[in-house]
């Protein structure tokens, strides 16, 4: 009872010391700033709204750090300002920086049509040619021209949607623009981001923001659209009564511009591929300073993605990447130290912010400090819960390994000799495997490190592991599945799971920090199945993403996709695990398993299917790993 008391006297204390900081921080940005709105006029005319929070201290010039975004400037007025308090923004405000937020274009107070994802354009050839690149030079332009008491550097940040806007800054070549940090940024939401993945569509998640954001916006407002109302607490219940595409499609009618076009362009034909962030990539100025979540549920793709094409299109780039064992912004959160049920040994969020992204605006904006020296990756490898660096990703070092699918659910590093053998499942879109054992409504972030055991005992689901391992493996970069299958019917998804499977006693004890604002944990983990990284790959894309084609029934075919990187270490005395199966509802749509259009497919065009998936010597289904010795 006195330890219970103790703790709880320590949560209350420090509960309050963190309050009077956040009410410390708010009265003293009152007292040196002050707050305009402006509109900033674009080369075609078109005025885009901006909000300035601008230092009083007039002894000195500061920096300029702009987000741009469709989410809001909010509050709107002069008199309204931000909360700048509980996030560490305040640490910038602190260093003097001009914040800047900018509306984009077509989005609340500004001006102009908005365009999703709109495309990059090369070649400008008149005023009329804008696009996110064009409309961020001339917003700094302006800054730069009209700001008081700026020294004439430009840095720009901002996380998922706006972390799209701050790569395409990077493509704008404005001369002020030293540093961007495009943080989860989207980047191509047919291979990876949100809405698709390997040409499977994230249905949950595009429905649960399109039918909210996509919402038209005729003029410029302060006032955001309403959700949808799902009338449902189980969303697995929700979409599989809802049942087809189409019928999602009838619930919006011809309101929402973006989701018509998502099911117009079911393939990755000029559409989707003039709308991949990758190909403004080019010839990139600035430093910069790419982040994103190991764990990131909505943008686990981007960060990898947009850094590898920086690398390779703009190779004297002055480029860094930083990985965090993190979900969708964690990074900029108080509280780094666990994700679900997985502890990662102390604050990350703290470190990354104090060590890394401070230190680098700081030193290309201000010139304050030494050459931080950021490595070209910093990745936070789970598992052993450990911060490392490298000259490159992958890592130098990283050769791949083949992990063999085995008869009897084993794995091993040896090629099976074993003559046509093959596990077989059912696949049932009347009763997809879900992708959580839990009953909700919202997608969770957690399901990224989730317990696997509940799908691990489906019948539907394959399930192979190695033995008990005798020495540490860690993997570090993109892993690809090359499976051998055939199917009774002409299409399937498939699932690949990589799974660390602890040890039957592991129990995490008091060693583990515990979260920010949350008393000490000890609980038992033993047997737990970690979820490290799964993708779906929609088998009709296994030869094109432009052109697809169907399985041919009792035919053995190659499935081979790349699963995004990893960087995680199983450890001596766990096990590696592989699950395989075909549907992952509701996080991504069911596949009637007919070669079809699924986006207009009738409900009476699903049906089961039968699927093998083969690991003899003539067919060895396989997983191609990023092995760091």
């Amino acid at each position: 009872m006195r330890k219970l008391l103790f703790l709880l006297l320590f949560f209350i204390s420090g509960h309050l010391v963190y309050s009077q900081g956040n009410s410390q921080d708010s009265a003293w940005i009152r007292e040196n700033y002050y707050k305009i709105e402006r509109y900033i006029p674009m080369r075609d005319g078109v005025k885009l709204f901006t909000s300035f929070y601008i230092p009083k201290d007039t002894t000195e010039k500061h920096p300029i750090l702009l987000t741009r975004t469709p989410y809001s400037c909010a509050p709107y007025g002069e008199d309204k300002w931000r909360s700048f308090a509980e996030r560490y923004i305040r640490y910038y405000l602190r260093e003097g920086y001009i914040v800047v937020t900018q509306d984009v274009r077509g989005r609340w107070m500004s001006e102009g049509q908005f365009v999703d994802v709109r495309p990059f354009i090369k070649d400008k050839k008149t005023d009329k040619d804008v696009d996110e690149a064009s409309d961020t030079y001339d917003a700094i332009d302006w800054m730069i021209k009209n700001t008081p008491f700026n020294n004439g550097k430009v840095g720009v940040f901002g996380g998922s949607y706006p972390g799209f806007y701050a790569a395409m800054a990077a493509a704008s070549a404005h001369p002020a623009l030293k540093a961007v940090s495009p943080q989860a940024p989207v980047t191509d939401w047919f291979m990876g981001d949100d809405f698709h993945h390997n040409g499977a569509f994230f249905q949950m998640d595009g429905w649960a923001f399109y039918s909210s954001f996509g919402k038209p916006r005729p003029q410029p407002t302060t006032v955001g659209p309403s959700g949808f109302d799902f009338n449902s607490k189980d969303n697995y219940q929700w979409f599989l009564k809802t049942g087809a595409l189409k019928n999602i499609m009838k619930l919006t009618g011809d309101s929402i511009a973006f989701w018509k076009d998502l099911y117009q362009h079911p393939n990755r034909d000029a559409w989707w591929q003039a709308r991949n962030a990758r190909v403004a990539m080019y010839d990139i100025k600035p430093a910069m300073l790419v982040v994103g979540g190991i764990f990131d549920a909505e943008d686990c793709f981007g960060a990898w993605n947009l850094f590898k094409a920086i690398k390779a299109q703009s190779p004297v780039t002055n480029s860094h990447l930083v990985m965090g064992p993190w979900y969708h912004g964690e990074w900029a959160s108080n509280d780094g130290t666990h994700l679900g049920n997985i502890q990662f040994g102390s604050n990350t969020a703290f470190w990354y912010q104090n060590n890394i992204e401070i230190p680098f605006f700081n030193y290309y904006l201000k010139g304050k400090g030494a050459d931080p020296q950021i490595a070209a990756a910093t990745i936070f490898f789970t598992g052993e819960n450990t911060w490392k660096k490298f000259g490159q990703w992958p890592p130098a070092d990283e050769k791949e390994q083949s992990l063999y699918l085995q008869p009897g659910g084993g794995l091993s590093w040896e090629k099976p000799s074993a003559t046509a053998s093959s596990d077989e499942y059912i696949s049932d879109p009347a009763h997809p495997v879900p992708y959580t054992e839990d009953v909700h409504f919202d997608r969770t972030r957690e399901y990224m490190t989730d317990d696997q055991r509940f799908a691990s005992r489906r019948p539907d689901v394959l399930t192979y592991q190695t033995p008990i391992l005798t020495e540490d493996l860690t993997l570090g970069g993109p892993v690809a599945a090359d499976l051998k299958v055939s199917l009774s019917g002409e299409d399937a998804d498939f699932v690949v799971k990589l799974i660390d499977v602890f040890p039957d006693d592991f129990t995490y004890g008091n060693e583990a920090p515990a979260a920010r604002r949350e008393l000490p944990k000890t609980y038992p983990m033993g047997g737990y199945q970690m979820l490290v990284r799964g993708e779906v790959m929609r088998g009709r894309f296994r030869e094109s993403f432009e052109k697809p084609v169907p399985f041919k029934p009792g035919k053995v075919e190659t499935v081979h996709f790349t699963i995004p990187d990893v960087a995680h270490t199983f450890k001596k005395g766990h096990r590696l695990m592989v699950q395989v199966q075909s549907s992952w509802f509701p996080l991504v749509d069911r596949n009637p398993q007919k070669f079809v259009n699924i986006y207009t497919c009738d409900d009476s065009d699903f049906q089961k299917e039968t699927i093998h998936v083969f690991h003899d010597s003539e067919h060895p289904s396989q997983l191609i790993l990023p092995v760091i010795k």
